[in-house]
């Protein structure tokens, strides 16, 4: 509300409480007028009667011969302010009106004063509303109430989140475009090294020239997902999602995975439960799941099993993928999903990247991911894929 506005109010509040507190007042000095009256009267009356006893008859008579419309002259005839002839009818109606027009102004004003400010409110949780599903450049109109330094501070508030949003975004898309840029120059060297290592491969030992050839696979694998990375950061990763059978996405993150699994001896059980779909993209899912299985097959160690199972109810899909090991270490379950982070167990074949591109795809696709210990020992994975409204 503005100054004009709180003045309006400020006077009819005014007004109405002047007209309840002058009704109070009139009717209380009414009565008041009333029992002064009386007194006066009676005061009269009785000392004429005490010095002439005689005229006690002829002074009844003389009132009842008056306006007064009574029976009795004091209160020794029985008589009371109320039935004398001073009536007080015109200003207890006068009081009673006045009482009554100071409450219907109250509450007139505090309706109104209830009603503008609740318009003031709306208006600032409309805009706030506004600005969560990402409208911008929104400008409040300037006023002056008692709203007015809320509504500032929120202003500032919302523009110091934009700078923040714009400073932010703008590191983020730096960052990748670093990342874009050193996984290109990693590139040539890797190409390179890798062609010198199999022109000298006759003139190497064997056992150093796979021990190169590793290390060579290990910038190569680095180098693809610092990419991804950049991609996920700068929001260029184009995801082909429709609806996909969960049963059929763990089989066949599966069986790329097989030969792994082959070599380490470690059991895969993927139970089939009913046919079950999820709105992702299969392929980059398929990508994120081989990571989770990876990190069970590569935790249980040799000879284990990794264990699948999901279920659904109507708000969204569960998918479990756990293993028979010992589970994660205490310590690094805060920092799973972090970029570059090795656990306190981890071999020296990754690089700290699978679980965290694993997350950033499965978020991506409206879903969540979170790592927890089985009461029964064994590291546990679940994923949610929301379903959309």
């Amino acid at each position: 509300m503005s100054k004009k506005s709180n003045l309006k109010m400020t006077v009819l509040f005014a007004l109405s409480v002047s007209l309840i507190v002058s009704s109070m007042t009139a009717y209380l000095l009414t009565i008041y007028y009333r029992h002064v009256c009386f007194y006066i009267l009676e005061g009269l009356c009785d000392s004429m009667i005490a010095k002439n006893p005689d005229s006690k008859q002829a002074v009844l008579e003389l009132l009842k011969t008056q306006d007064f419309h009574v029976t009795h002259v004091t209160s020794s005839f029985g008589y009371s302010p109320s039935n004398l002839g001073i009536s007080d009818t015109p200003a207890l109606w006068i009081a009673v009106f006045s009482f009554l027009a100071g409450g219907i102004l109250f509450l007139f004003t505090f309706w109104y004063w209830h009603r503008k400010s609740d318009a003031r409110i709306r208006a600032l949780t409309g805009y706030l509303e506004k600005i969560n599903t990402g409208v911008s450049g929104l400008v409040f109109e300037s006023s002056d109430d008692e709203f007015s330094k809320l509504q500032d501070e929120i202003y500032k508030t919302v523009t110091e989140l934009y700078q923040t949003r714009e400073e932010a975004l703008t590191a983020r898309n730096n960052f990748a475009e670093n990342l874009s840029n050193i996984a290109h120059q990693l590139k040539t060297p890797i190409t390179s090294i890798s062609l010198t290592v199999q022109m000298e491969k006759e003139r190497l030992e064997a056992t150093r020239a796979a021990d190169i050839e590793r290390q060579i696979n290990r910038l190569t694998h680095l180098e693809e997902a610092l990419l991804l990375l950049s991609r996920i950061d700068a929001g260029t990763l184009v995801f082909d999602k429709k609806p996909t059978d969960v049963f059929t996405l763990l089989s066949l993150a599966s069986d790329n995975l097989y030969e792994l699994f082959l070599q380490d001896g470690v059991v895969i059980d993927i139970p089939e439960m009913g046919e079950m779909n999820i709105h992702v993209d299969l392929n980059w899912t398929m990508e994120a799941v081989m990571n989770l299985m990876k990190n069970c097959m590569e935790a249980a160690g040799a000879g284990a099993a990794v264990h699948c199972s999901y279920e659904k109810n109507p708000l969204y899909v569960q998918i479990r993928i756990w293993d028979d090991g010992e589970g994660f270490a205490k310590e690094d379950l805060p920092h799973l999903f972090e970029r570059f982070y090795r656990g306190k167990n981890a071999k020296n074949t990754g690089i700290g990247i699978g679980l965290s591109l694993s997350k950033a795809i499965i978020e991506m696709q409206n879903g969540i991911i979170r790592a927890f210990n089985l009461s029964n020992g064994g590291a546990c994975f679940e994923i949610r894929f929301y379903k959309s409204a």
